[in-house]
């Protein structure tokens, strides 16, 4: 088997739906399978992905896992080469999976390679980065981020100066679309189950740069991607009251924790 596609999904069941439905319209070349990881959904998404997805690999949990958890239950049962996690509200646009697949075979210290990820009116969402730093959560998530200071800080953070055009070495992308090799994951290890959302994907790029590995963004490789953050800058400083932000902070808590006087990664990152 060449590639395993992975899709974590909790109360999403219609997203899933159409997240597949588009890999069969524009499926990769290379043999793959689907696998579909239930965060015990408490919507109707168990019997819509069990009764009108067919042809999917389906395991549904008996509890809400975390999007790492998630992730790591479908590499279990994994088959492939490779692993391409998908998040539900992902549609995969034409020959962008075989496009990843290419620059994964041409450029084999790449561990991680990511696709361009549109927003529903056509434009390019951020989803490759600078590694954060505490003063990010504060940057992103508060109205820190509209004062000047704050909106140099996170042009830097999010790759201001790159055109994203061209493919190129970063620190680390969104794991809404990571196509991530297994040889490298059997070196480093899966996801970190203690991030139950937010960090994990930052986490695992970091290790596979420690490793030695790459992590790459490829552009031309284009997925849609209806996501919206929930950002404090357009809610104020009541969003940090929020469930999500909650999260967010408590998984970056976690990772400064664990990465606490580690200092500067070896090897080539984003400048």
């Amino acid at each position: 088997m060449d590639l395993s596609i992975i899709i974590v999904n909790y109360n999403s069941g219609r997203l899933v739906k159409a997240c597949v439905d588009s890999i069969r319209r524009s499926p990769p070349k290379a043999t793959y399978e689907v696998i579909v990881v239930d965060n015990a959904s408490e919507d109707d998404s168990r019997e819509l992905l069990a009764t009108e997805v067919p042809g999917i690999q389906f395991f549904p949990q008996e509890s809400n896992l975390g999007l790492a958890r998630g992730v790591n239950v479908g590499m279990k049962v994994a088959r492939g080469d490779l692993i391409l996690t998908l998040n539900p509200d992902i549609l995969v646009l034409h020959d962008a999976i075989d496009r990843l697949l290419e620059f994964a075979k041409e450029h084999p210290q790449a561990a991680v390679v990511a696709g361009q990820l549109l927003n529903p009116n056509g434009s390019v969402q951020d989803s490759c980065f600078r590694f954060y730093t505490p003063f990010t959560i504060l940057a992103r998530r508060t109205p820190l981020g509209l004062l000047p200071a704050g909106r140099r800080y996170l042009q830097r953070v999010l790759l201001g100066e790159y055109d994203h055009a061209s493919p190129r070495a970063v620190d680390w992308v969104l794991g809404a679309c990571m196509l991530v090799r297994r040889s490298a994951i059997d070196i480093v290890g899966s996801m970190d189950p203690r991030f139950f959302l937010y960090f994990e994907d930052m986490d695992w790029c970091r290790r596979f740069w420690e490793a030695g590995f790459q992590v790459w963004y490829v552009p031309s490789a284009r997925f849609a991607h209806y996501y919206k953050r929930a950002s404090a800058q357009e809610a104020g400083f009541s969003a940090l009251f929020q469930p999500i932000t909650r999260i967010h902070i408590a998984s970056g808590f976690k990772y400064f924790w664990k990465y606490r006087g580690k200092g500067a990664l070896p090897g080539r990152r984003a400048s």
